[in-house]
C-alpha cells in the first residue's frame, strides 16, 4: 500500500509527528499556509496537487477542512482520498464541540494553532497581502481587522517547542492588543483522517 499527503503546511508538524514513521507514507507535499485567502485558487492548487499523484499511491490524505471552498473535493479527484472532518484547520484540531465553546466563551477569538503561532504577526501579514499597500503600516490594517476581537487563544497540540511557539503567539496577542489564554489539545481527529486514508488505500491496494 501507498499513500500520499497533500496538505496546508499550518499543520504539518502535527501531521507529520503522527506520520513520520509510517512506510506506507510514500509521498508528501505541504502546502503554503495562505492559499485559504483566494479560496477558487486554493481548491484548484490541491486538485492539481493531488491528481499529481495518480498511479504513484493508492489513497491521499487531504489534511484540510472545508475551509470556504472545499466542499465535496475528495468526489471530483483522480485519486481516492480522505479530508479532514470540521470547518477548517482549528475545528479538526478541537473538534467541533469544543471549538464552537471556545467561540461561544469569546465570540472575539483568534485562534492561534501552532501552525499560526510559527507564523506569527509576519503570517497574518503575509496572509492578508498586508505587505503590498505602499504608504502604509500593516499595523494599520491589522488594528481595523482585529478591532472587534478581544483574545487571542493558543491552541497547544503537544508537538512541537511548546514554550517557544506559545511566546510566539503571545506577542502576536501583544501585537494586536488582545488579551492572551492557552488550552491544550489532543489529535484525535487527525488521527481518526490517518486510519481512514489507510483503510480506503488497503481497500485499493488490494
Amino acid at each position: 500500500m501507498r499513500l500520499g499527503i497533500v496538505a496546508c503546511d499550518i499543520l504539518k508538524n502535527e501531521i507529520e509527528h503522527l506520520t513520520k514513521d509510517d512506510p506506507d507514507f510514500v509521498r508528501r507535499e505541504y502546502l503554503e499556509f495562505a492559499l485559504h485567502v483566494y479560496p477558487d485558487e486554493m481548491r484548484a492548487k490541491i486538485e492539481d496537487t493531488v491528481n499529481s499523484l495518480k498511479g504513484e499511491v493508492d489513497a491521499v490524505l487531504v489534511g484540510y477542512g472545508i475551509c470556504s471552498s472545499l466542499t465535496g473535493l475528495t468526489e471530483t479527484l483522480d485519486v481516492p482520498a480522505v479530508m479532514l472532518e470540521g470547518a477548517d484547520c482549528i475545528d479538526a484540531l478541537l473538534g467541533p464541540d469544543e471549538y464552537n465553546g471556545e467561540k461561544k466563551a469569546c465570540i472575539g477569538t483568534w485562534f492561534s494553532s501552532p501552525g499560526w503561532a510559527e507564523q506569527g504577526v509576519e503570517g497574518l501579514i503575509k496572509e492578508l497581502r498586508l505587505d503590498t499597500a505602499e504608504g502604509y503600516d500593516p499595523k494599520f490594517f491589522l488594528d481595523i481587522l482585529f478591532d472587534s476581537y478581544e483574545r487571542c487563544l493558543f491552541v497547544d497540540s503537544g508537538v512541537g517547542d511548546t514554550a517557544q511557539l506559545k511566546k510566539r503567539s503571545e506577542d502576536m496577542a501583544e501585537y494586536l492588543g488582545l488579551k492572551h489564554e492557552c488550552r491544550a489539545c489532543g489529535l484525535s481527529k487527525l488521527e481518526e483522517a490517518i486510519l481512514m486514508v489507510k483503510e480506503l488505500g488497503a481497500s485499493q491496494a488490494s
